[in-house]
């Protein structure tokens, strides 16, 4: 299984809401590109939320998302805020390697189809899932669509991965939703990354043993919980 460092940005600073709630927002780093830089070479790829873009549906932090990529020097992909092709076609332009839509696969399908039919392999759907029901526009708003239908509903697109998470774990380290990631990833053809509440080695070992391929920390490694070497090597396939 793969890990995914993240780096939430807001305000410039890399942070972790909790529960996606963005008055509930902890500082953990003034310095994002340093963080970058910091983990350049250790795994080959970053993931990066801009969250003011997420909330405002547009791209904020894009000059900072610049020298995160050609600090880490590796992939990385982003989210928030990518509502049109414009706003994609920009993030490519930058060195970023793959774009996660989440929003948009909700309110603009056929956009979402288009893109991914256009740069396969590039396109992550998110599927953000607050009591089984996809939550958009940075998790402030509920929809009536379950995460299986909506990730069901993209089955023929040619998608680099579905990001799954549970926005009532997200950031509170109690572990992330195991069955639910597991029961999403059976069900569908793109590799699941698990993302939301990782707050110990075993969560990384329950998710690699269910088959999961990827998967997204944030708080447990900026507060020093475990450390990125150990949470590689906890994800790694049994001998």
């Amino acid at each position: 299984m793969i890990v995914i460092p993240a780096i939430d940005l807001l305000g410039g600073k890399a942070v972790r809401l909790h529960q996606g709630r963005y008055d509930m927002a902890t500082i953990y780093d003034e310095d994002p590109v340093g963080r970058a830089r910091r983990w350049r070479g250790q795994v080959p790829l970053l993931h990066v939320v801009d969250l003011e873009g997420a909330r405002e549906g547009r791209p904020v932090q894009r000059d900072l998302v610049r020298e995160i990529v050609r600090a880490f020097e590796g992939q990385v992909e982003i989210g928030g805020g990518v509502r049109d092709e414009d706003a994609f076609e920009a993030y490519l332009a930058l060195g970023v390697s793959r774009v996660v839509l989440g929003s948009a696969a909700v309110k603009t399908p056929a956009f979402v189809r288009a893109i991914a039919a256009k740069h396969p392999g590039v396109v992550i759907l998110a599927v953000d899932a607050k009591n089984g029901f996809v939550a958009v526009d940075g998790w402030t708003e509920s929809t009536t669509i379950t995460a299986s239908d909506l990730a069901q509903s993209f089955a023929d697109s040619p998608l680099a991965g579905i990001l799954y998470t549970d926005v009532s774990r997200d950031g509170t380290r109690v572990g992330p939703n195991i069955e639910a990631t597991a029961n999403l990833s059976a069900s569908c053809r793109a590799p699941v990354i698990a993302s939301g509440g990782i707050g110990s080695l075993d969560d990384l070992r329950a998710l690699r043993d269910r088959g999961i391929e990827a998967c997204i920390v944030g708080r447990a490694l900026y507060e020093g919980t475990f450390s990125l070497e150990e949470a590689i090597s906890a994800a790694l396939p049994l001998q």
